[in-house]
């Protein structure tokens, strides 16, 4: 009772907000957003250290704190990717989308929205107070934006979409962890590296440009049946971050390079995760 409560009270609190700002379905999953937020923030700072000090009492436990909070954000960034990548990939088909790409909604894709709007609460915030790059700042607070603007509601046919980026993520995780337990410029590192570069060409400067492109000719179709901000929001929102996927992609070929210089599996010791202390442009927890 207690937990439905509280649940009852965010829903209405979110009310007068939702009606003022036109975010219309902001009452109907406001709480699942708390909610959301609240188990990654628990993930990062209570579960994950638990369990990372039990599995990786060397790699983890004799870490440095910066090192140690990097390992945790990981962490929660693969639980997040594996979780609204399997959410959005149920939504694909959904007709109420596909029939209305701009305005058309569904509870699975409302669902979603609530998950990533927590999640990028606890990005932008770890962002901030960890800052490593201002490039990481404005990516969560823009995710945040769209998502939580999507509530009026706008744009979950392309949503559900634009969140399958997140399948290279999961790669871009396993290659921190191998670097961190000793598998530095091994065999396995090099493929998932190999699988990592692959999937981000595919995910998100293929289909999210792709998707990208169907999305601006939508914005443009309905522009005059939104407010001005809404178009300037999306609008730069999209091109910022596929010039932020095309940036980070090239950094990423340029770091793997120098972890494999002669293509024989073998470090040099100047490459990617080198450091411990979030300098590298893959040592964040999220792209």
């Amino acid at each position: 009772m207690l937990v439905q409560d509280i649940c009852s009270f965010i829903r209405k609190s979110s009310g007068p907000v939702a009606e003022r700002t036109h975010l219309h379905l902001l009452p109907d999953y406001s709480d699942t957003m708390v909610i959301s937020a609240l188990f990654f923030f628990a993930l990062h700072h209570i579960v994950s250290p638990v369990i990372n000090r039990v599995l990786f009492p060397v790699s983890y436990g004799k870490a440095n704190r910066k090192t140690r909070n990097n390992w945790d954000a990981h962490v929660v960034s693969l639980v997040h990717a594996a979780l609204i990548v399997a959410l959005s990939l149920r939504c694909l088909v959904i007709p109420a989308l596909s029939s209305d790409r701009a305005f058309g909604f569904h509870k699975g894709s409302t669902f979603v929205s609530a998950i990533a709007c927590g999640y990028f609460i606890w990005d932008t915030t770890e962002a901030i107070v960890h800052f490593t790059e201002f490039g990481f700042v404005l990516h969560g607070i823009a995710c945040f934006s769209v998502f939580i603007l999507g509530s009026r509601p706008f744009a979950h046919y392309h949503a559900v979409r634009f969140l399958l980026w997140e399948v290279s993520t999961i790669f871009l995780n396993i290659h921190w962890f191998l670097d961190k337990t000793g598998k530095t410029g091994s065999a396995i590192q090099l493929i998932n590296g190999v699988v990592l570069l692959g999937t981000f060409a595919s995910v998100r400067l293929i289909w999210g440009g792709i998707i990208s492109y169907d999305f601006w000719q939508t914005l443009q179709s309905v522009s005059n049946q939104l407010p001005f901000f809404y178009v300037v929001v999306y609008g730069s929102g999209n091109v910022m971050l596929n010039i932020l996927n095309w940036f980070w992609f090239t950094k990423m070929i340029a770091a793997l390079r120098k972890r494999f210089p002669n293509g024989n599996g073998k470090a040099n010791g100047n490459g990617i995760h080198r450091k411990s202390n979030g300098d590298s442009s893959l040592e964040h927890k999220e792209f």
